[in-house]
């Protein structure tokens, strides 16, 4: 479910710092370049809460997100500001359907085809569950590590995907702020809670 503010009317509905880790005494933090990798690995069902910002290079929009993910569904809702539904996209097996605020709908064999509409950026959502939880699939390069054998740099698919802030220093963390783009096409996504299901 996605709770996104826009700032033009005519925008499609979602086109629409770094943390300072303090270690206990005078501890220093691990070198990145002596950490190795840890392995993650994406859980299949989770929930998410956050805000979001996208541009496509010529439109931009900005706003709150809540996203609902299992292995065959995914719900994505955006909201105004003042908590009003602005679109919903739907997901599953049989296919997708984008209802807008206005009651128009819009159906297409998958989500992809929908999700430009949504956020105004034409992104891989095969791939969105688990860049967001920085588990990269054994295709995609892992460019960079942070000091704690997290993915800091990810390249998948010609997108570039980056860690810059995660929940906690667990080597498990989950990702609180990530940076994707490829080409003028940027998402900035902050997420403040996060939702595990069995």
């Amino acid at each position: 479910m996605i709770a996104i503010a826009l700032r033009h009317l005519r925008l499609p509905a979602l086109t629409v710092a770094a943390c300072a880790l303090l270690a206990a005494g005078c501890a220093q933090l691990p070198s990145a370049a002596n950490t190795a990798a840890v392995a993650r690995q994406a859980h299949a069902h989770f929930d998410l809460e956050g805000r979001i910002s996208a541009t496509d290079g010529e439109r931009a929009a900005s706003g709150q997100i809540e996203w609902r993910h299992t292995p065959s569904t995914d719900l994505w809702t955006a909201f105004s500001p003042l908590g009003q539904i602005v679109a919903r996209l739907d997901s599953h097996d049989g296919g997708a359907e984008l209802v807008l605020s206005d009651g128009t709908r819009r159906r297409a064999s998958h989500a992809d085809r929908l999700l430009p509409a949504l956020i105004g950026v034409d992104v891989p959502l095969t791939r969105l569950p688990v860049w967001v939880q920085a588990a990269p699939r054994h295709d995609a390069e892992v460019r960079t590590l942070d000091p704690y054998g997290r993915p800091a740099l990810v390249i998948d698919q010609g997108w570039r995907i980056d860690y810059t802030e995660y929940a906690d220093t667990t080597a498990g963390a989950l990702p609180r702020r990530i940076e994707i783009s490829r080409g003028d096409a940027r998402i900035k996504i902050v997420i403040d809670q996060w939702t595990l299901q069995p």
